[in-house]
Protein backbone atom coordinates (compact mmCIF):
# COMPACT_ATOMS: atom_id res chain seq x y z
CA UNK A 1 0.00 0.00 0.00
CA UNK A 2 1.60 3.11 -1.07
CA UNK A 3 2.17 5.41 1.82
CA UNK A 4 0.83 9.04 2.00
CA UNK A 5 2.10 11.46 4.06
CA UNK A 6 0.22 14.64 5.56
CA UNK A 7 1.28 17.83 6.90
CA UNK A 8 -0.21 20.72 8.52
CA UNK A 9 1.88 24.72 8.50
CA UNK A 10 1.59 27.00 11.76
CA UNK A 11 3.68 29.79 11.22
CA UNK A 12 5.46 31.65 14.18
CA UNK A 13 5.74 35.32 14.06
CA UNK A 14 8.89 37.06 15.20
CA UNK A 15 9.12 40.84 15.77
CA UNK A 16 12.52 41.56 13.81
CA UNK A 17 12.50 41.74 9.61
CA UNK A 18 14.22 39.43 7.26
CA UNK A 19 15.40 36.82 9.99
CA UNK A 20 14.57 33.27 9.97
CA UNK A 21 11.75 31.58 9.87
CA UNK A 22 9.82 28.98 11.58
CA UNK A 23 7.22 26.53 10.78
CA UNK A 24 5.32 23.72 12.59
CA UNK A 25 4.54 20.67 10.49
CA UNK A 26 2.74 17.81 11.02
CA UNK A 27 3.84 14.80 9.33
CA UNK A 28 1.65 11.60 9.18
CA UNK A 29 3.64 8.16 10.36
CA UNK A 30 2.02 5.30 8.40
CA UNK A 31 4.59 3.14 10.69
CA UNK A 32 2.67 4.41 13.89
CA UNK A 33 -0.20 5.34 12.79
CA UNK A 34 -0.19 8.76 13.81
CA UNK A 35 0.78 12.37 12.95
CA UNK A 36 4.02 13.73 14.73
CA UNK A 37 5.01 17.20 14.72
CA UNK A 38 8.38 18.77 13.72
CA UNK A 39 9.62 22.86 13.52
CA UNK A 40 11.19 23.35 10.27
CA UNK A 41 13.49 26.75 10.82
CA UNK A 42 14.48 28.13 7.42
CA UNK A 43 17.02 31.25 7.27
CA UNK A 44 15.64 34.38 6.24
CA UNK A 45 17.19 34.20 2.47
CA UNK A 46 14.78 30.79 1.96
CA UNK A 47 12.13 32.47 -0.02
CA UNK A 48 13.83 34.09 -2.39
CA UNK A 49 16.86 31.77 -2.98
CA UNK A 50 16.80 29.16 -6.32
CA UNK A 51 19.47 27.51 -4.52
CA UNK A 52 18.84 24.36 -2.44
CA UNK A 53 19.89 24.21 1.15
CA UNK A 54 21.62 21.34 3.33
CA UNK A 55 19.78 20.05 6.77
CA UNK A 56 20.56 19.86 9.93
CA UNK A 57 18.17 17.38 12.27
CA UNK A 58 18.05 17.93 15.60
CA UNK A 59 16.64 15.23 18.55
CA UNK A 60 15.48 16.84 21.90
CA UNK A 61 16.21 14.79 25.31
CA UNK A 62 13.79 12.34 27.51
CA UNK A 63 10.31 14.22 28.44
CA UNK A 64 10.95 17.38 25.56
CA UNK A 65 9.94 17.81 21.91
CA UNK A 66 10.40 19.41 19.13
CA UNK A 67 9.79 22.93 20.21
CA UNK A 68 12.38 22.71 22.96
CA UNK A 69 14.88 23.67 19.96
CA UNK A 70 12.57 26.86 19.31
CA UNK A 71 11.67 28.23 23.06
CA UNK A 72 14.90 26.82 24.99
CA UNK A 73 17.92 27.24 22.26
CA UNK A 74 17.97 31.61 21.76
CA UNK A 75 20.54 31.76 19.44
CA UNK A 76 19.64 29.38 17.00
CA UNK A 77 17.17 31.49 14.98
CA UNK A 78 20.21 33.88 14.07
CA UNK A 79 23.08 30.91 13.44
CA UNK A 80 20.07 29.67 11.10
CA UNK A 81 20.47 33.03 9.03
CA UNK A 82 24.14 32.77 9.95
CA UNK A 83 25.18 29.82 8.20
CA UNK A 84 21.83 29.45 5.76
CA UNK A 85 20.79 25.79 6.71
CA UNK A 86 17.73 24.17 7.09
CA UNK A 87 16.76 23.24 10.59
CA UNK A 88 14.34 20.41 11.67
CA UNK A 89 13.69 20.02 15.45
CA UNK A 90 11.93 16.52 15.31
CA UNK A 91 9.61 15.11 17.74
CA UNK A 92 10.75 11.86 19.55
CA UNK A 93 7.87 11.47 21.42
CA UNK A 94 8.85 11.62 25.88
CA UNK A 95 11.20 8.73 25.73
CA UNK A 96 11.48 7.14 22.10
CA UNK A 97 15.27 6.91 22.97
CA UNK A 98 15.14 7.22 18.75
CA UNK A 99 15.11 3.51 17.82
CA UNK A 100 12.28 0.89 17.03
CA UNK A 101 11.33 -0.65 19.96
CA UNK A 102 11.48 -4.88 19.45
CA UNK A 103 8.25 -5.03 22.31
CA UNK A 104 6.12 -2.16 21.59
CA UNK A 105 5.13 -1.81 17.69
CA UNK A 106 3.96 1.79 18.76
CA UNK A 107 7.40 3.07 19.25
CA UNK A 108 9.14 3.32 15.58
CA UNK A 109 10.65 6.26 15.27
CA UNK A 110 13.86 5.03 13.54
CA UNK A 111 11.52 4.09 10.57
CA UNK A 112 9.80 7.68 11.13
CA UNK A 113 12.76 9.95 10.59
CA UNK A 114 14.88 8.05 8.21
CA UNK A 115 11.62 6.47 5.89
CA UNK A 116 8.80 9.39 6.57
CA UNK A 117 10.45 12.53 7.60
CA UNK A 118 12.99 13.20 5.70
CA UNK A 119 11.47 11.88 2.45
CA UNK A 120 8.52 14.54 3.23
CA UNK A 121 11.27 17.36 4.38
CA UNK A 122 12.96 16.64 0.74
CA UNK A 123 10.05 16.65 -1.28
CA UNK A 124 8.45 19.97 0.33
CA UNK A 125 11.52 22.07 0.93
CA UNK A 126 14.52 23.13 -0.98
CA UNK A 127 16.96 20.85 0.32
CA UNK A 128 20.45 18.85 -0.65
CA UNK A 129 18.69 15.60 -0.62
CA UNK A 130 21.88 13.61 -0.24
CA UNK A 131 24.14 12.52 2.37
CA UNK A 132 26.52 15.01 1.54
CA UNK A 133 23.73 17.50 2.34
CA UNK A 134 22.65 16.35 6.03
CA UNK A 135 23.82 16.17 9.16
CA UNK A 136 22.09 14.97 13.15
CA UNK A 137 23.05 16.05 16.11
CA UNK A 138 20.74 15.72 19.56
CA UNK A 139 21.19 16.66 23.11
CA UNK A 140 21.15 13.38 26.03
CA UNK A 141 18.53 11.11 24.80
CA UNK A 142 18.66 12.70 21.33
CA UNK A 143 22.52 12.35 21.51
CA UNK A 144 22.17 9.09 21.54
CA UNK A 145 19.50 8.98 18.66
CA UNK A 146 21.71 11.43 16.43
CA UNK A 147 24.51 8.94 16.41
CA UNK A 148 22.67 5.53 17.01
CA UNK A 149 20.43 6.69 13.16
CA UNK A 150 23.68 8.44 11.55
CA UNK A 151 25.72 4.82 12.28
CA UNK A 152 22.93 2.82 11.12
CA UNK A 153 22.15 4.85 8.08
CA UNK A 154 25.08 6.53 6.64
CA UNK A 155 24.00 6.56 3.18
CA UNK A 156 21.12 9.30 5.01
CA UNK A 157 23.81 10.98 6.48
CA UNK A 158 27.12 12.66 6.30
CA UNK A 159 27.70 14.44 9.49
CA UNK A 160 26.86 13.66 12.90
CA UNK A 161 26.92 14.78 16.56
CA UNK A 162 26.08 14.17 19.92
CA UNK A 163 25.36 17.03 23.29
CA UNK A 164 25.83 14.83 26.82
CA UNK A 165 24.72 11.91 24.72
CA UNK A 166 23.53 9.07 26.60
CA UNK A 167 25.99 7.14 24.95
CA UNK A 168 25.79 3.82 26.41
CA UNK A 169 22.07 3.39 27.94
CA UNK A 170 22.92 -0.63 29.00
CA UNK A 171 24.78 1.39 32.09
CA UNK A 172 21.08 2.86 33.13
CA UNK A 173 19.32 0.03 32.95
CA UNK A 174 15.96 1.77 35.37
CA UNK A 175 16.34 5.53 34.17
CA UNK A 176 14.32 7.32 31.65
CA UNK A 177 11.96 4.70 30.45
CA UNK A 178 14.72 2.75 28.39
CA UNK A 179 13.16 -0.58 29.50
CA UNK A 180 9.49 0.61 28.44
CA UNK A 181 11.02 0.01 24.73
CA UNK A 182 13.65 -2.39 24.88
CA UNK A 183 12.41 -4.70 28.14
CA UNK A 184 14.15 -4.88 31.15
CA UNK A 185 18.10 -5.62 30.90
CA UNK A 186 17.93 -8.90 32.77
CA UNK A 187 14.99 -10.40 30.41
CA UNK A 188 16.20 -9.06 27.24
CA UNK A 189 19.63 -8.31 27.43
CA UNK A 190 20.01 -8.64 23.69
CA UNK A 191 17.85 -5.79 22.98
CA UNK A 192 20.06 -3.36 25.20
CA UNK A 193 23.13 -4.84 23.68
CA UNK A 194 21.90 -4.40 20.03
CA UNK A 195 20.71 -0.75 20.86
CA UNK A 196 23.15 0.76 22.64
CA UNK A 197 25.77 3.18 20.43
CA UNK A 198 28.83 1.76 21.95
CA UNK A 199 27.96 -1.86 20.25
CA UNK A 200 27.16 0.04 16.62
CA UNK A 201 30.48 1.37 16.61
CA UNK A 202 31.98 -1.19 13.72
CA UNK A 203 29.77 0.58 11.48
CA UNK A 204 32.12 3.69 11.46
CA UNK A 205 35.36 2.23 10.94
CA UNK A 206 35.05 3.40 7.42
CA UNK A 207 35.47 6.87 8.62
CA UNK A 208 32.67 8.24 6.02
CA UNK A 209 30.84 9.94 8.65
CA UNK A 210 32.30 12.88 10.43
CA UNK A 211 31.36 13.01 14.09
CA UNK A 212 31.65 15.68 16.73
CA UNK A 213 30.81 14.37 20.31
CA UNK A 214 30.87 16.75 23.61
CA UNK A 215 29.82 16.11 26.79
CA UNK A 216 30.12 18.49 30.27
CA UNK A 217 32.97 17.64 32.80
CA UNK A 218 30.25 17.84 35.22
CA UNK A 219 27.30 15.47 33.53
CA UNK A 220 26.11 12.22 34.93
CA UNK A 221 26.98 10.71 31.75
CA UNK A 222 30.82 12.07 31.54
CA UNK A 223 32.24 8.36 31.96
CA UNK A 224 29.92 6.51 29.46
CA UNK A 225 31.25 9.62 26.78
CA UNK A 226 34.59 9.28 28.04
CA UNK A 227 34.35 5.14 27.58
CA UNK A 228 33.10 5.71 23.83
CA UNK A 229 35.94 8.48 23.10
CA UNK A 230 38.57 5.98 23.72
CA UNK A 231 36.54 2.61 22.24
CA UNK A 232 36.40 5.31 18.90
CA UNK A 233 40.08 6.00 19.62
CA UNK A 234 41.15 2.06 20.26
CA UNK A 235 39.20 1.35 16.35
CA UNK A 236 40.71 4.13 14.76
CA UNK A 237 37.63 6.13 14.03
CA UNK A 238 38.09 9.90 13.07
CA UNK A 239 35.94 12.08 15.25
CA UNK A 240 36.09 15.18 18.10
CA UNK A 241 35.89 14.85 21.25
CA UNK A 242 35.33 17.68 23.69
CA UNK A 243 34.65 18.18 27.21
CA UNK A 244 34.07 21.36 28.57
CA UNK A 245 33.04 22.99 32.23
CA UNK A 246 29.57 22.22 32.62
CA UNK A 247 26.57 19.78 33.63
CA UNK A 248 23.51 18.47 32.11
CA UNK A 249 21.54 21.49 31.35
CA UNK A 250 20.29 24.06 28.71
CA UNK A 251 23.28 26.44 29.84
CA UNK A 252 25.95 23.64 28.41
CA UNK A 253 23.85 22.64 25.39
CA UNK A 254 23.36 26.48 24.22
CA UNK A 255 27.24 26.55 24.18
CA UNK A 256 27.71 23.21 22.54
CA UNK A 257 24.95 23.64 19.79
CA UNK A 258 27.08 27.01 19.08
CA UNK A 259 29.88 24.33 18.43
CA UNK A 260 27.96 21.78 16.63
CA UNK A 261 26.62 23.97 14.14
CA UNK A 262 30.07 25.77 13.02
CA UNK A 263 31.34 21.93 13.13
CA UNK A 264 28.49 20.85 10.80
CA UNK A 265 28.79 24.26 8.56
CA UNK A 266 32.70 23.23 7.90
CA UNK A 267 31.38 19.93 6.23
CA UNK A 268 28.86 21.67 4.57
CA UNK A 269 30.83 23.85 3.05
CA UNK A 270 33.62 20.85 2.34
CA UNK A 271 31.49 18.23 1.14
CA UNK A 272 29.09 20.47 -1.55
CA UNK A 273 30.97 23.04 -2.38
CA UNK A 274 28.76 26.03 -1.04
Amino acid sequence: MKKILYVTLFLFSFSFVKAAKVDTIQVYSAAMNKKIPSCVITPNNYDESKKNFPVVYLLHGYSGNYETWVKSFKELAKQVDKYGFIVIGVDGGYSSWYFDSPIDPTFKYETYIIKELVPFIDQNYKTIASREGRAISGLSMGGHGALYLSLKHQDMYGAAGSMSGGVDIRQFPENWDIKKRLGSITDFPENWEKNTVVNTLDLAKSNQLKLIIDCGVDDFFIDVNRQLHQKMLALKINHDYIERPGKHNIDYWENSLKFQLLFFNNFFNEAVKL
